[in-house]
């Protein structure tokens, strides 16, 4: 039975750890905490089709800058002459053509429907409860830009074959009749579900260790032991683990461990924010992204509502700016505008870091230099979303089976 570690204790990395369970590796997974606080947990729980459109497009460059000294602007990219960040954001720069979301679209939504699929047979797994609901994503928009856009980007879904509707304010406010929205109209995409995280990342680690997966906590890796074309030994600051195949699925950290493979991917950490309420005197029936405020709002888990938001490009040590939740909350108000949320306490609120690529496409594959390390990182905001699809592509790679769809596209090495 062959042995894999894999490195990074989030839904990518259990979801790998899953599949290649049950295809019969013997496997540990080594986090650098301890599985109960990463990026997998504050997200908004989308399981989501509709987001076919990659983080580089045509006009965030120009918005970035318009952005940059608002403290509670939704996208900003901290100025630095760090030497990393220049590199990444220059590829991202090059990337961001019409072109590119073009070619995006397709790769993006075949592994999102994959993921979805996968989500929808766990659901099947006796015991394995994480408050899923397929019943659509509502995008709601204020202007006529927007609205404009939002025409075309509804011809783009059904070209996908994407099942989604176009509301009017009155249609809106049908599906939302516990309270009034200040809305133009609304895209419906029925193709999307949701999910409460913090279920499906305990289930799973439940499962795992009821099937005997190794999960070490507090485990950071620090060199790798080499022989030749392949690694034979993960080293931690505590540890030694012999491992037959490698998986790098470490998020925002990805960058630093694949460099101790001689790999270089351009990746940077984006960080987010949510806040959650418990039994809240608000509802929403639908999930919802608030398309020009860039807000996420999702009801989870029967008496659950969190609010999230904003795409910070930062390092990791950077001090986190809450009165971007302020900035949160703010948007929310404008579209639904009876609630009325305080900004929590800064216990009760949350951040995390996303892996950005270069181009908005997740990074998944062989890499060159060492032929057993297989790479599952960059999925930006979709990490959740893409979750279940890329862990089952990672079976199938190093189970050396035909992938589900061509992941060429996301190939790990692309910008050379």
């Amino acid at each position: 039975m062959k042995q894999v570690v894999i490195i990074g204790g989030g839904i990518i990395g259990l979801s790998s750890a899953y599949y290649l369970q049950q295809a019969g590796y013997r496997v540990t997974v080594l986090d650098k905490e301890d599985f109960l606080n990463n990026c997998s947990y504050g997200n908004a729980g989308y399981v989501c089709p509709s987001h076919f459109i990659p983080l580089a497009t045509p006009g965030i460059v120009w918005k970035g800058l318009k952005w940059m000294f608002n403290s509670q602007s939704p996208f900003y990219v901290q100025p630095s002459f760090n030497s990393v960040l220049i590199d990444w954001g220059i590829k991202f720069v090059k990337s961001a053509t019409q072109k590119h979301v073009s070619t995006s679209a397709i790769p993006l939504r075949d592994v999102a429907l994959l993921s979805q699929k996968e989500y929808e047979n766990w659901t099947t797994v006796p015991g394995f409860d994480f408050a899923y609901e397929h019943k659509g994503l509502l995008e709601i928009f204020q202007t006529e830009p927007v609205a404009e856009h939002a025409h075309h980007l509804v011809d783009k879904a059904h070209e996908l074959g994407l099942d989604t509707v176009l509301l009017n304010a009155e249609e809106l406010q049908q599906l939302e009749p516990h309270t009034n929205i200040k809305a133009l109209g609304a895209i419906l995409f029925k193709c999307d579900g949701h999910l409460y995280p913090q279920k499906l990342m305990h289930g799973l680690l439940h499962i795992l260790r009821e099937k005997g997966v190794q999960l070490l906590g507090n485990e950071e890796v620090v060199r790798f032991e080499k022989s030749g074309t392949k690694i034979q030994k993960v080293i931690t600051a505590k540890n030694a683990y012999e491992a037959e195949d490698i998986v790098i699925a470490t998020g925002a950290w990805s960058r630093e461990i694949a460099a101790m493979t001689n790999t270089k991917i351009p990746l940077m950490p984006g960080r987010g924010y949510s806040v959650t309420l418990e039994d809240s005197p608000y509802h929403v029936n639908y999930p919802a992204v608030l398309a020009e405020g860039r807000v996420a709002i999702t009801p989870m888990d029967g008496n659950k509502i969190r609010f999230g938001g904003t795409m910070e490009v930062v390092p990791t040590s950077t001090p986190p700016r809450y009165n971007r939740v302020e900035g949160i909350l703010n948007a929310v108000k404008r579209y639904y505008t009876e609630f009325d949320i305080k900004l929590p306490p800064k216990e009760q609120l949350w951040y995390g870091y996303r892996p950005c690529s270069a181009d908005g496409l997740p990074y998944i594959g062989k890499i060159k230099s060492y032929q057993n390390v297989t790479v599952a990182t960059g999925h930006s905001m979709l990490g959740l979303s893409l979750g279940a699809g890329t862990g089952k592509l990672v079976k199938e790679i190093i189970n050396g089976e035909k992938p589900s769809m061509d992941i060429a596209p996301f190939a790990v090495e692309r910008f050379g």
